[in-house]
């Protein structure tokens, strides 16, 4: 039931409701194992990918950590997608597996706090900001103006 602040009773806060856009669960995020070094040397995925599953751990908090075997994103490695069903997909590239995946564990914390998984430019670590390969939409909604639904 929804109550103003004339309703309340005296001495109690209102109670906020619970945010209605949060991305399904789970978050994925999708590891690249295939990266090499930028000179095409040693591959850096299978490193990247065995440092976030620690960190994030294999029942981390509504998170899954996979390994997939390309992202495309070969002059950028290593890269790593963050996905939701209902949220924004982001892509990055360019992350050093120690930088790179404290980076990722407190982004994935505010994608799971934010509508959509949007976590604001200035809430990312700059590793991601300067690391951004794309950002991409929620597929199930699509509105006329490109902005997000109210």
């Amino acid at each position: 039931m929804d109550r103003d602040s004339a309703t309340q009773p005296a001495g109690q806060a209102l109670i906020e409701q619970p945010q209605a856009n949060l991305p399904d669960r789970p978050v994925v995020v999708s590891v690249c194992i295939t990266c090499k070094t930028a000179d095409g040397g040693a591959v850096v995925g299978p490193e990247m990918y065995a440092a976030v599953q620690a960190a994030i751990g294999k029942d981390g908090a509504n998170v899954a950590v996979r390994p997939v075997q390309c992202l495309s994103v070969c002059k950028r490695p290593a890269t790593v997608a963050v996905t939701s069903p209902d949220g924004y997909t982001f892509l990055f590239g360019d992350l050093q597996t120690e930088s790179g995946t404290a980076a990722l564990v407190s982004f994935v914390q505010s994608y799971q706090k934010s509508d959509f998984g949007l976590v604001p430019w200035r809430e990312r670590a700059e590793v991601l900001r300067k690391g951004m390969v794309a950002r991409v939409p929620p597929i199930r909604w699509s509105p006329d103006d490109g902005r997000a639904p109210k």
